[in-house]
């Protein structure tokens, strides 16, 4: 499994948004600027972080983005799986679809149990935990 641009900017577009939660909104220009990444390519990203809900925009000439809920709030998990889709390793069998009993146990022993280490370490980062908004022992100490 490999995070697209799209998974990555928006992770990092949420922790800027969170990291300036003291303005009233910020411009893309100006995380563009801050996180080094293709403006034009993080308003798509935020399209798809607006409808789902992590982001609101702020119209006008001097308008810009700012989070839609507080950052404890957002769990790094459910925006990956918003702006990526599934998070798993392999597909799923498809209704009606049979397997091996080699097949079968390498995705029991295997994929599967990927599948639940990586949802098991995305569901519990929340942005505020990567920003040290949270208790210091649980926070990944980002900083800019």
């Amino acid at each position: 499994m490999k995070l697209s641009t799209r998974g990555r900017y928006g992770i990092r577009l949420l922790i800027d948004l969170a990291e300036h939660m003291d303005e009233p909104h910020v411009s893309l220009a100006s995380v563009a600027e801050r996180q080094a990444i293709s403006a034009r390519y993080l308003e798509q990203v935020a399209v798809i972080l607006r409808r789902s809900g992590y982001i609101r925009s702020v119209k006008g000439a001097s308008g810009g983005y700012t989070l839609a809920r507080r950052p404890e709030s957002i769990v790094v998990g459910d925006a990956l799986r918003d702006l990526e889709g599934d998070m798993l390793l392999v597909d799923p069998l498809r209704p009606g679809e049979t397997e091996s009993a080699l097949r079968r146990c390498i995705r029991r022993s295997v994929y599967d149990r990927l599948n639940e280490r990586v949802a098991g370490v995305i569901d519990r980062i929340t942005l505020a935990s990567m920003i040290g908004t949270v208790d210091p022992d649980e926070s990944y100490m980002y900083f800019i």
